[in-house]
């Protein structure tokens, strides 16, 4: 069986990531690889915290800190934030560690011997207070366009203008503020990206039909439009050096890499992380591997041409048998009230105060069944209290529950037995045979929406099998028939906790820890088994599990748009 490798674009260190980064790229990452898992695959799910750049450097002088000890404070922070939400990494590592470093020097050798990176000097931006030379990101002031007066020298983040530094009108330093700015003559390393563009042509030509439309068309977009030669380099402090063996001067000046050059690369960087940490070798996930390893990326849509152009023409240009990239799965934004979420401007529902809310599986299921797709998707508290509510509250919770505790009232703290098998369990059985198998289909495809539209009619189904049977009634006239529905039903529940555990695994834990069952190792459920629908025996002992979703109340969404914003004033 072809292993399977999984990555999700690396969060950025400098500050906790919202909802919608968490929908774009990690949280899907996670469900395909439990349900993977589950399906007895060998699943090599990595991440990383991107360390490097500009605003890792920004971030650590507004807090007062050398940036080395605010990267790592800021990676233990997203660590226990993601361990909170379940996500199930193999391995959550960090850009800059010794192995990233090790392997982006050895990557950038090949391409320069390879003849695919060039010095070149440019003309750049020079803080005379500062007695350095500025990245754009360093460079501060206001808005030819709009007039916001905290505008970088790369982007206007209040009218999304790209900008480039000598736009800005009073421009200053953003380290010291100075505005003593002069343009100086320096030298960087170009990635001759011109040079890769057949190769990289062919490579998504030969990949890029299977990817979805989103990923495949920004790919051919940036292709169509013609690879451009890139620095780099930057002056910075805070990166991957420039290897000394190959460049002294611009070693000798401090040179590091482009974020954008290292992070992907942290892909291979943290595999071999993982492999330090654990004995496992790690350069068969990634070297000579093209027939023995299924790539996968999640990531949202502005990552997408760094994934599918820069870092393919990075391995290519390397001449040495890097995995590439198989799947991109790309996403589109969730818009808070249709506003762009923020990190800067802190706005829409971050992932620390969403733990603090409610548990991970309210928001694993909600983001997952509303995961923005086919096109962008708005969150609103009103819909979240609707999906919360009727699938996760009423129609898994509130099954669960009601089976459980009329069972146990009418026949004890054991599965009853009752009667054989009728035409309605016969009928269910079918049923949820082809439920499951459309559900694995969705996921196999990784189609998200529609795959929590087949787990939801998976629960449902139980429901509407309780709704023709009735064991309430049946138990006044036929304790065999009711003792049989509560047979069949139980039965479904334990089906459910296996199935459902990629969307929602602490309930999914706690259903079926329900179950004192001998040999409880199934890690999925069989066409055959989904319609005999007897993985729970009769007599097995169960216990009634705390209320698993309560519901969200008016008061709860009353209290929660006044803090955060909601329709107007959110957008």
């Amino acid at each position: 069986m072809t292993r399977q490798l999984i990555t999700s674009a690396l969060p950025y260190i400098n500050g906790i990531k919202h909802l919608g980064n968490m929908v774009g790229s990690m949280l899907p990452a996670d469900v395909y690889s439990r349900y993977l898992r589950q399906r007895g695959h060998e699943v090599l799910y990595i991440c990383a915290t991107d360390e490097h750049g500009t605003p890792a450097e920004l971030a650590a002088q507004e807090a007062g800190l050398p940036v080395a000890e605010f990267c790592a404070r800021a990676h233990d922070q997203q660590k226990a934030i993601y361990d909170g939400f379940q996500l199930s990494f193999d391995h959550f590592g960090r850009s800059s560690s010794p192995q990233n470093r090790e392997i982006t020097q050895e990557i950038a050798r090949e391409l320069q011997a390879n003849g695919f990176i060039e010095e070149r000097a440019i003309r750049q931006v020079y803080s005379v207070a500062d007695g350095r030379f500025l990245p754009d990101r360093y460079i501060v002031g206001t808005c030819p366009f709009c007039g916001y007066d905290k505008a970088r020298g790369d982007q206007c983040e209040n009218c999304t203008r790209v900008l480039d530094p000598t736009d800005l009108l009073e421009p200053r330093s953003a380290i010291s503020g100075s505005s003593e700015l002069e343009v100086r003559e320096t030298k960087h390393l170009f990635l001759l990206q011109s040079k890769l563009t057949d190769e990289v042509e062919s490579w998504i030509a030969a990949n890029g039909d299977s990817w979805p439309v989103l990923a495949s068309s920004i790919a051919r977009k940036w292709l169509t439009e013609g690879l451009q030669d890139r620095a780099i380099t930057r002056d910075l402090e805070w990166g991957v050096p420039v290897p000394a063996d190959t460049w002294p001067e611009l070693a000798a000046e401090g040179k590091v890499f482009y974020v954008w050059f290292d992070a992907p690369i942290e892909y291979i960087g943290a595999t071999k992380e993982w492999a330090d940490a654990t004995g496992n070798d790690w350069r068969s996930w990634w070297y000579e591997a093209d027939d023995t390893v299924r790539y996968t990326e999640f990531m949202a849509k502005d990552n997408v041409p760094f994934h599918t152009v820069m870092f393919p023409a990075t391995l290519l240009g390397s001449r040495q048998p890097w995995k590439k990239v198989d799947y991109v799965k790309a996403f589109n934004w969730l818009t808070y009230y249709g506003g762009k979420f923020s990190t800067s401007q802190k706005l829409g529902i971050f992932t620390d105060v969403a733990l603090e809310l409610l548990p991970a599986d309210y928001w694993r299921y909600y983001l997952i069944a509303n995961a923005p797709e086919s096109d962008d998707s708005s969150f609103t508290w009103d819909l979240f209290a609707a999906t919360v509510n009727k699938d996760l509250a009423d129609t898994l919770g509130n099954f669960v529950n009601r089976v459980l505790s009329f069972s146990r009232k009418r026949f004890g703290d054991e599965v009853p037995a009752g009667a054989e098998n009728g035409e309605h369990e016969t009928a269910l059985g079918a049923q949820i045979a082809e439920l499951l198998a459309e559900y694995e289909a969705q996921l196999d495809a990784l189609n998200f929406r529609k795959a929590a539209q087949a787990l939801r009619a998976l629960w449902s189904a139980g429901n509407s099998y309780l709704d023709v049977t009735a064991p309430w009634t049946q138990i006044k006239t036929d304790p065999e028939a009711a003792a049989r529905t509560l047979r069949t039903a139980i039965n479904l529940i334990h089906l459910y906790s296996v199935v459902s555990e990629p969307f929602i695994p602490t309930a999914a834990k706690a259903i079926r820890e329900s179950f004192t069952l001998a040999d409880d190792t199934r890690t999925w459920v069989t066409a055959d088994e989904a319609r005999a629908l007897a993985l729970v025996p009769a007599g097995t002992p169960f216990t009634v599990p705390p209320v698993l979703f309560a519901k969200i109340t008016d008061e709860d969404l009353a209290t929660w748009s006044e803090r955060f914003g909601g329709g107007d004033d959110a957008a």
